[in-house]
């Protein structure tokens, strides 16, 4: 992937609370040197994005999981790579992340897990989630969590075609797809 916009690798010291450090502890994400070209976008996407995966309602796994798939679906590979080691630190397994990449009747995921990916397929497909899926969901969540789940969703969605219009590259020593990743042709 070639970069369409720079990074900013020199920046001011007021930009330094902004962009931050990696949660992978490596540094600075190429992304927020990215997304640095513009400051006010950049706190407040750190406000929303870091909101959601730091004081979020959703538990860190499920979280994982569900940004896991929405960046295999927006095919990624900078968000699947970050989120396979923040997903295993946040539990996601090594067998999990090779799975989630499968269609959903193949991946042998619960049926609570199951609910996610499908809201993510169907949010990523149709723009929408449908009753079944609602139903299993709201069998589990309450409004406030519902709302945040697709807001990840969303949000990650959104993250991807950043990345990839933008030609963000992943990070060195970041993994990519796992070797179970369907043919995309």
């Amino acid at each position: 992937m070639t970069p369409r916009i720079p990074r900013v690798t020199q920046h001011p010291p007021e930009l330094d609370e902004i962009i931050g450090r990696s949660p992978l502890g490596n540094g600075v994400l190429r992304l927020f040197e990215t997304l640095a070209h513009n400051p006010r976008l950049l706190k407040r996407f750190n406000v929303l994005a870091g909101g959601l995966v730091t004081k979020g309602l959703i538990p860190p796994r499920e979280r994982e999981l569900v940004i896991l798939r929405t960046a295999f679906r927006c095919n990624s590979i900078f968000e699947f790579g970050q989120h396979s080691v923040i997903g295993k630190t946040a539990g996601v397994s090594d067998d999990e992340i090779r799975r989630i990449v499968l269609p959903v009747a193949n991946a042998g995921f619960a049926a609570d897990d199951v609910a996610l990916l499908q809201m993510v397929d169907e949010l990523v497909g149709a723009n929408r989630v449908s009753d079944e899926t609602w139903q299993r969901l709201a069998s589990r969540w309450e409004y406030a969590e519902l709302l945040e789940l697709m807001m990840v969703a969303g949000v990650y969605w959104m993250l991807a075609g950043i990345l990839n219009s933008a030609g963000v590259e992943p990070e060195p020593g970041v993994p990519g797809w796992p070797a179970t990743v369907p043919s995309r042709s």
